[in-house]
């Protein structure tokens, strides 16, 4: 009994709704995966460039220490004057 029932059931049915047939998953995917790879390879070329700029040696952190007296900039010390000044008015 059970045996007829499994011959009259397809094995595989689609019922998710993805009927076309003209094939564009295939060459989408592909090209995903080129501009993927393009752009890990820029990005691999941009920071090996960006090592090779960095010096062989940092000085030691304690030679950067600001005095006991000085004060570190506050409030908008720190943006460009053109930044500081607020939004362009025409």
């Amino acid at each position: 009994m059970i045996s007829a029932i499994a011959a009259a059931m397809p094995l595989a049915d689609n019922d998710f709704g993805d009927t076309q047939t003209d094939g564009v998953a295939g060459p989408l995917g592909l090209l995903i995966i080129v501009l993927l790879v393009i752009a890990t390879v820029l990005l691999i070329r941009n920071m090996s460039g960006r090592i090779k700029r960095l010096p062989q040696e940092f000085p030691p952190a304690s030679e950067h220490r600001p005095a006991d007296d000085e004060k570190p900039p506050s409030g908008d010390a720190w943006k460009s004057d053109s930044a500081a000044d607020g939004p362009d008015k025409d």
